[in-house]
């Protein structure tokens, strides 16, 4: 008997997937796999009773702890950002695909499926993976050349319900550390998003009229605390996707190369990321060293780099995070953003191993002789001035 085990989502191009591969390759038996990392429990349980419904066999897994503390707590450290986005979804895609090919072995399946079109970057972070486990790849949305249109109208031939329409057809992916949200009238950069896309922050317009300030713990790099009260990571993420959300702060409206250089409109809510990551990186400010900021900056552009291209197998993932750990030793401290109408802004922050020294910087301070500075200002820019004497042919 052949069978197939699909990435399942619970959505429309996952859902179409499984009469497509009975009908279109074959396949006697469909598992379906959908691997919690922290999407809306209504979600995940439309996707179990559908996956159960009309797959052969399907499996729900908990991924959400391992997904914070292996993957959303690295991005923290690597202050991971592409462009602007968060990498979220990117972050999240090579655990997913693991999952999948767990149970494809445990099945004793030689195929496994996903419902990413021919024009993404999903398709290449499934897939990486997926080639470690020596697995047939079935990617029917990219193979069979199809539209969400044609989608939309195949499953309600086959009796399907799924949320997307024809007024509304957008493609919407969720878990814990970000929401994006694309397709349809979205395509259209010159188009306004209508405020009904959203869902985790209010418009910065209908945001309360006073600031919040909040304080971050971290340690070693990692959020442990918020406002002096010590939460597990999923919990402190939840916690300010709610808070950050009330004030309107995460949305991002952008254009983003993708990976295979088309360029798409992207509709992102991410408020705990945002506030985790513009805590994060100015902590890092106060303690790491002028050149270590500088070196890092580079590291981390790379690393986020091989994220949104789904490498994270690559041994220069793997190297560049041994740096970062190691950065992040002197990482600790305590953060105050301020949330107010759609900013998070960083008002105050400590951390004993600061390399702020108030007694020297101060003008009021005598600790440093300022006479001293003279002859570093005297060679200061000594290249650049002999060579415009020369210029000058004097």
């Amino acid at each position: 008997m052949s069978k197939v085990v699909l990435a399942y989502s619970g959505g429309l191009d996952t859902t179409v997937c499984i009469p497509l591969l009975r009908e279109r390759y074959g396949f006697d038996s469909v598992v379906t796999v959908t691997v919690d990392v922290g999407q809306p429990e209504e979600d995940l349980k439309v996707a179990e009773e559908r996956g159960r419904k009309i797959s052969d066999r399907h499996y729900t897994i908990d991924a959400k702890e391992e997904f914070v503390e292996s993957y959303i707590f690295p991005l923290i450290k690597a202050n991971g950002s592409y462009e602007g986005y968060t990498l979220g979804h990117a972050i999240a895609r090579p655990l997913i695909a693991r999952k999948v090919a767990e149970v494809a072995l445990k099945e004793n399946a030689d195929s496994v499926a996903h419902g990413c079109t021919g024009k993404g970057n999903d398709q290449l972070r499934f897939e990486n993976i997926f080639r470690e486990y020596d697995l047939r790849i079935i990617a029917p949305m990219r193979e069979l050349n199809l539209t969400r249109e044609w989608e939309i109208d195949y499953a309600r031939e086959h009796g399907i319900q799924v949320p997307a329409s024809r007024d509304k057809p957008w493609s919407i992916d969720e878990n814990l550390w970000s929401r994006s949200i694309e397709g349809g009238e979205l395509e259209d950069p010159s188009n306004i998003p209508e405020d009904e896309i959203y869902r985790w922050t209010v418009s910065p317009e209908e945001a309360p009229d006073s600031p919040e300030v909040i304080k971050i713990t971290f340690e070693n790099g990692v959020p442990v605390a918020v406002n002096d009260e010590e939460m597990d990571g999923l919990e402190l993420i939840r916690f300010l996707n709610r808070e950050g959300g009330r004030h309107g702060v995460g949305r991002v409206d952008m254009i983003e190369d993708r990976v295979l250089g088309l360029k798409a409109r992207e509709n992102y809510e991410h408020p705990a990321a945002t506030i985790l990551l513009t805590a994060h990186r100015d902590l890092e400010q106060l303690v790491l060293s002028r050149r270590e900021l500088k070196f890092k900056e580079i590291v981390d552009q790379e690393w986020a780099d091989l994220v949104y291209s789904g490498l994270v197998n690559e041994p220069l993932y793997e190297a560049l995070t041994s740096f970062i750990d190691k950065t992040q030793e002197r990482v600790t401290g305590w953060v105050k953003v301020r949330l107010f109408k759609g900013s998070a802004s960083v008002v105050a922050r400590d951390s004993p191993y600061g390399l702020y020294s108030k007694e020297i910087v101060s003008f009021d301070s005598d600790i440093i002789d300022q006479k001293y500075a003279e002859g570093f200002s005297r060679f200061h820019g000594f290249q650049g001035r002999f060579y415009q004497r020369i210029r000058k042919g004097e």
